[in-house]
């Protein structure tokens, strides 16, 4: 059983997260999925970020049509904050020896990983799928080619998705309707509870 550990704020999660979630586990060997939810990123600003477990309650919404395949993770907020995949991978791989574990990031993640810690060590313990993102470019890194040459990279042709938290929080404190933008249920949390206002 191979699970794909998909870090993100989840700022609010959106259709775009779903749609590359749900491509990835029909279009490569990953069987399940967990949305690892992020207290706080170390390379993103706190700026307008709901609290983790109003983040995590939008998550846990959106897979619930879904949670054989899909599940929410809280495991980050048991963690030290700031929390490094690194540390949160050695937790999970303690726990649970057997199973096999794989990253999930957008190409212009890949492109940050010699800004992580213990990179060379993280990309030598895990497979990684990268997914397309638009602009993503690769900067001209002597740290992060040798990163990348020995890391076990995956590069998958899921949809190229231009839909981000930003634009959905832009768009809500704007009092625009973007229900489509986002899971069934998602929308009408975050409207009753007023997030982004």
């Amino acid at each position: 059983m191979e699970t794909g550990l998909y870090f993100g704020s989840f700022n609010p999660i959106h259709i775009g997260h779903m749609a590359i979630a749900n491509w990835l586990l029909e279009y490569t060997p990953i069987d399940r999925i967990w949305f690892i939810v992020s207290p706080h990123n170390p390379l993103k600003s706190k700026k307008s970020l709901l609290s983790g477990y109003d983040r995590l309650k939008l998550v846990e919404i959106a897979v619930a049509g879904d949670s054989d395949r899909i599940a929410a993770s809280d495991i980050e907020f048991r963690l030290p904050v700031p929390s490094y995949t690194i540390d949160t991978l050695a937790w999970l791989k303690e726990r649970s020896p057997r199973e096999k574990f794989s990253l999930i990031m957008g190409e212009d993640n890949l492109y940050t990983l010699h800004k992580w810690k213990n990179a060379e060590e993280l990309t030598r313990s895990c497979d990684i799928y990268v997914y397309p993102r638009p602009g993503a470019e690769k900067p001209d890194c002597i740290e992060l080619d040798k990163i990348l040459e020995t890391a076990r990279i995956h590069r998958v042709k899921a949809p190229v998705m231009e839909i981000s938290g930003t634009f959905i929080r832009n768009a809500v404190s704007a009092g625009k309707d973007v229900r489509h933008f986002l899971p069934h249920g998602v929308w009408e949390h975050i409207e009753r509870e007023g997030f982004y206002k």
